[in-house]
This record gives structure tokens, C-alpha cells and sequence, in this order.
């Protein structure tokens, strides 16, 4: 009896390649110049767009690479294992388009996935407030009906991305006697009269990705901005998380894979009592453990991607929250452990930052708290279990 193997196909396999080559290339010589000087970098955003690479997830009919969802966490992950910050262009990227390609009309999705396809504008996702973090139903943020326009009031809080990018998907209120069916989602644009963003936020790690507030005062927007039908806006953050989450397990993953790397390479080299650290089997099975963490995670995370492909296709996968939720809370978690022991494994070198993995172990800590902190993840996980 023959069947398909479980795994990536040959076409996935080459996709990697193309974009370690590119990554090893044009993105691992800047990351820690990024990270210390905590600026976003133009020259690897153009150099991800000339690849096609900054958001290959959308579809061809807007003019994007139509990537599926493996492929793109495999953009992500090998992205990631040169640079977090970088690998936040792709995932935020389809982090803010998810809500149109599940809600929006014919006419927005035309009107914004192609710009970005075009590497015209990144999309980020505003839906974090400072009083509504895990909470995020508890938003105040305002959408008013005024003629054929809307206009909001609000402020967002912990917008990757913030600043840089030209759109962005912003949760806001518009029946605040409905509670979570009272929440609309919308288009608002960098050019927007009245939004401005706050200081960059002074972080542990992600530090080539700028993090501000979006402050939005009175700006006015076109009703036909509105993403779905009034009221629904929840509901497509919520569905758009259940295919998002799996672009943060893939940074996690890239994260991890890139610290276990040197750690690899640095204890073959490396020689104490007259022997290369590597031959020590407290090492050895040290190694053994990470690569066998990460390599749990990918799976996970891989089946995950595969359904989200279907969903996306119009073929409802009823586990896919709780996949999701999995692979994000697994990937993040194996990539803090596994950067915490490269740390370890390259002894005073790995606390410097003349070595990445300092670097890896700081972005890997975010992995475990944004799109979801992981103690949400297992809440979301066995509130699916005992449905």
C-alpha cells in the first residue's frame, strides 16, 4: 500500500535552501548591528522583497508568491535563524493581512494585499491595549459611525512593527453594549490624519523591530474600511490567531535552530583538559536533548501549518486552535530552554555579545508571550479538551 510520506515536499525542501542562502547572506552579517543598535533595517527589508520573500503568503490573484502556510513557516523559521527581528517582516506581514484574506471584501483585499505583494507597505496588527492585554475583549478603543465614515479614538499598545509599517489591521469598538460582538475590525493607514505612534519600547530582545504604541485621535476613515460585517471583528482576530500562532512557533523554531547550530560548532572547537568540549558526554547529552526538543516542536508546529492550509482553503479543521495553540506554547518553550543551554554550553563566551547566542536567548524570551502568552495557550488548549 503506498501513501504519501509524512513531510514537507521537495518543492519545501528547496524553498529552504534558497532562503538559508539568502538569510546566510544577507541577513546573518546584520543582525547583531540591528540588535545593538536597535534599528530596523531598510537594506534587509528590500533585500527580503527583491527575493520575494517578505510576505509570500499571499495569493497569486493579488500578486504575491501564494505560498502555503508550511512554506511560509519555513520562510519564517530559516529567516529567523539568522535574525528574529527580520523574520518579524514575513510574520507580521501575514499577521495583519490574515483578517482580509478570512473577512474583507473582494474590493479591500484587492486594495491592500497588492501593495504589499509589491513590497510598497508592511501590515501590522493592532489589537493589544494597555488595559487589555490577554484580555483583549476588554478594549477601549472607539469606532463611531459618522455618515459614510468611521471615526476612532484610542490607543494601541505593543504594535510590532509600529511606525514602519503602512497599514494596519485596528480592533475597535463600534456597539459597546455588546461586549465581544460590539468589536469591529478596520483598515487604518501610516498617512491616517490624527494617528501617530508612541516612543519605541526599550526591549529585552527584538531590538531590529521597532514595538510602539498606535494613538489614534479622531481619525476619520472610509465606512467601506471596515473589515467584514460590523460586530465580527472579534471573531476574526480570534480566527485570525489560530493560524498566526503558527508563525510564532516557526520564529521560535528558527531561533532555536540557530543557537543549537553554534553551539554545535563551538564545542567541536572548543578544547579543555586536551580534548574537544564536544567528546564530554554531559555535552553530548546536552545536544542530544536540544535537538531532540526542537525537532518534536517542528513536527508539531509542521502539522499545525498543514492544517492551517486547509482551513484557509475553505476546509474546517476542528482541532486547529488547539494545534495551534500547541506548537506556539511547544516551539516557544523548546527555544528558551534551547538557547538557555547554548548559553551554557559556550560557558563566559555565550554571556558575551561578542558570540549570538546572548542575542538568541533574548529573542527567544518574547516567543513565549506575544500572540498569546504561553499560560493562555494551555488555558486555550484545555478549554478545546474539555469542550
Amino acid at each position: 500500500m503506498s501513501f504519501p510520506l509524512y513531510a514537507p515536499a521537495e518543492e519545501h525542501d528547496m524553498l529552504r535552501e534558497t532562503v538559508r542562502a539568502l538569510a546566510d547572506e544577507k541577513i546573518a552579517p546584520y543582525a547583531a548591528a540591528a540588535d545593538e543598535n536597535e534599528e530596523f533595517s531598510w537594506d534587509v527589508y528590500k533585500a527580503l522583497v527583491a527575493a520575494d520573500l517578505h510576505a509570500v503568503h499571499v495569493p497569486e490573484q493579488y500578486g504575491g508568491a501564494g505560498a502555503d502556510a508550511l512554506a511560509t513557516v519555513i520562510v519564517i523559521e530559516e529567516v529567523a535563524r539568522a535574525c528574529a527581528s527580520t523574520s518579524l517582516i514575513p510574520a507580521v506581514n501575514k499577521l495583519g493581512t490574515v483578517p482580509l484574506l478570512l473577512s474583507a471584501s473582494e474590493e479591500l483585499k484587492a486594495r491592500y494585499l497588492k501593495p504589499v505583494s509589491r513590497g510598497e507597505g508592511m501590515f501590522s496588527y493592532a489589537l493589544s491595549e494597555p488595559e487589555a492585554g490577554s484580555d483583549a475583549a476588554a478594549m477601549k478603543t472607539r469606532a463611531v459611525a459618522d455618515g459614510d465614515s468611521y471615526v476612532l479614538n484610542g490607543t494601541k499598545m505593543w504594535i510590532t512593527n509600529a511606525g514602519v509599517s503602512e497599514y494596519y489591521t485596528v480592533m475597535a469598538v463600534t456597539d459597546p453594549s455588546a461586549g465581544a460582538r460590539g468589536i469591529s475590525a478596520f483598515v487604518v493607514e501610516k498617512s491616517d490624519e490624527g494617528v501617530s505612534f508612541g516612543p519605541k519600547e526599550r526591549k529585552l530582545g527584538i531590538k531590529g523591530s521597532p514595538t510602539r504604541q498606535v494613538i489614534m485621535d479622531n481619525v476619520r476613515i472610509p465606512a467601506d474600511r471596515m473589515i467584514g460585517a460590523p460586530g465580527t471583528g472579534f471573531k476574526t482576530a480570534l480566527a485570525t490567531l489560530d493560524h498566526t500562532r503558527i508563525t510564532i512557533a516557526a520564529q521560535a523554531l528558527g531561533i532555536a535552530q540557530g543557537a543549537l547550530d553554534y553551539a554545535v560548532g563551538y564545542v567541536k572547537e572548543r578544547k579543555q583538559f586536551g580534548r574537544p568540549v564536544a567528546d564530554f558526554q554531559g555535552v553530548q547529552f546536552m545536544l542530544a536533548d536540544m535537538a531532540m526538543k526542537l525537532e518534536a516542536a517542528r513536527q508539531l508546529t509542521y502539522h499545525a501549518a498543514a492544517k492551517s492550509e486547509r482551513a484557509m482553503n475553505g476546509e474546517p479543521q476542528k482541532d486547529l486552535t488547539f494545534l495551534s495553540s500547541a506548537a506556539k506554547c511547544a516551539a516557544s518553550d523548546a527555544a528558551m530552554e534551547i538557547t538557555t543551554d547554548a548559553v551554557q554550553l559556550l560557558g563566559g563566551y555565550g554571556y558575551t555579545k561578542d558570540f549570538p547566542v546572548e542575542r538568541m536567548m533574548r529573542d527567544a524570551k518574547i516567543t513565549q508571550i506575544y500572540e498569546g502568552t504561553n499560560q493562555i495557550q494551555r488555558m486555550v488548549m484545555a478549554r478545546q479538551l474539555l469542550k
